[in-house]
């Protein structure tokens, strides 16, 4: 076994008994998704040593299951600060500056991308060796004053084992995140009572098919619109991406199904899937489009309610490790971004010596905000699906009153303009 240690020896000038620097501190990130390169990133600019661990063996070029997604102004703002040349995320994505719920909101000001494509421009901007490719985290171990923690991961083209000794742990891998098992091991995920079917519809070199006529003369705002279908306990996501893509969610009440049945009956059930929605759409051309998309999957849709504390001594969750959420109010990486960025400040505040008191602040700071985020979330998913609430009668949007809409628009999501003290 390996062990690649956190020292990193002071850089000397000429004369190197007039200058020295101590070693930088050392973070160790588990999980390379844009939470962890983000993480990257802000302890990059605390003046933070920093590895990243992600056990994919390579970049990820076009996977469907991130899918698409939508940035907000301050994670886009936050973004751009990391790369050499701001605008590369103007080219990467295209504006939603409208929210259509059967009712227009034009201050939007969201952004969407493929989620490949934005994860390429903050791990571009990466120094090299920063993310350690097909390195799949093992276990790790706090030393016993609490100063160290000690990684264990395997490097999956040798399967050797090796050991990485740093200051911070920082989990940024994701909702089923097994470092925060190791402190809540009685936390599950909370399947909400519905599924989505998803996909991308890719018209690249065919902008002239029927169907993309169709979609566009249905939906003429596209290109900067995020619709939303809404039906009877179902509603769709629909919206543009760059590069002739158009990105496409539809949620489907239905009990929790088994991992097994899952992977048995995908494609079967996809077809079906796309039968179904046939008889419910609103207009064919959008059912021609899920009906002619590749490779449709299907995501289970969970959350957790919030938890208490997202640190435990120098190790600190961020992103879907520290708040699973269901994708209905586009919080998801938006809130990992804005993870990273409190989380660098608070470092860079305190300093390395004062690691508890800046983990302390990033908690007091981000906790109060992402759970009221979570919760929304979920009972905006709870609204569109039909679903019963304790407070209100179940939605219906052939008998919707305007209220009903106002609730679900995204500009009402709590700390929806909320910039922390910390980033001003």
């Amino acid at each position: 076994m390996s062990i690649i240690s956190a020292e990193v020896y002071p850089f000397h000038f000429t004369k190197p008994y007039l200058y020295s620097f101590p070693p930088e501190p050392k973070a160790v990130v588990v999980g390379g998704s844009i939470a962890g390169v983000s993480c990257a990133h802000t302890l990059i600019l605390a003046w933070w040593d920093v590895v990243v661990l992600e056990k994919t063996c390579e970049p990820i070029k076009g996977s469907p299951t991130g899918a698409g997604l939508g940035l907000d102004p301050l994670a886009q703002r936050l973004i751009q600060s990391w790369l050499d040349d701001p605008e590369l995320l103007y080219s990467s994505t295209l504006p939603l500056t409208i929210d259509m719920n059967q009712a227009r909101d034009d201050n939007f000001n969201f952004r969407a991308a493929h989620w490949a494509d934005l994860h390429g421009l903050p791990y571009n901007a990466l120094p090299p060796n920063i993310l350690l490719w097909g390195h799949l985290f093992l276990s790790f171990c706090i030393s016993e004053d609490k100063t160290s923690v000690k990684i264990k991961a395997k490097v999956l083209q040798t399967d050797e084992e090796i050991e990485i000794v740093g200051n911070l742990l920082v989990a940024a891998d994701g909702s089923l995140s097994s470092i925060r098992q190791s402190f809540l091991p009685g936390l599950k995920l909370r399947y909400l009572g519905y599924c989505a079917w998803r996909g991308v519809f890719d018209f690249s070199g065919n902008e002239n098919l029927e169907t993309v006529v169709g979609i566009r003369s249905s939906y003429p705002e596209l290109g900067k619109c995020l619709y939303f279908n809404l039906g009877s306990e179902t509603h769709s996501v629909f919206y543009e991406l760059p590069n002739k893509r158009l990105n496409w969610i539809w949620y489907v009440n239905q009990p929790e199904p088994e991992l097994k049945w899952l992977y048995k009956n995908r494609g079967i059930e996809a077809e079906k899937a796309r039968l179904i929605f046939m008889e419910k759409v609103w207009v064919p051309e959008f059912a021609r489009v899920i009906q002619e998309t590749k490779d449709p999957f299907l995501n289970l849709i969970y959350d957790t309610d919030p938890l208490e504390q997202i640190f435990w001594d120098n190790v600190v969750l961020v992103g879907d490790a520290a708040h699973p959420t269901t994708p209905h109010g586009l919080r998801s990486t938006n809130m990992s971004v804005l993870d990273a960025a409190v989380l660098g400040k608070c470092l860079a505040k305190n300093g390395a010596e004062n690691l508890q008191a800046a983990l302390r602040e990033h908690q007091t700071t981000r906790l109060p905000i992402v759970s009221k985020q979570v919760l929304h979330a979920r009972r905006m998913g709870r609204i569109k699906q039909g679903l019963v609430l304790p407070d209100r009668e179940a939605f219906d949007p052939k008998n919707s009153r305007s209220e009903d809409y106002q609730e679900v628009q995204q500009k009402n999501m709590p700390f929806f303009d909320d910039v922390p003290l910390l980033l001003i």
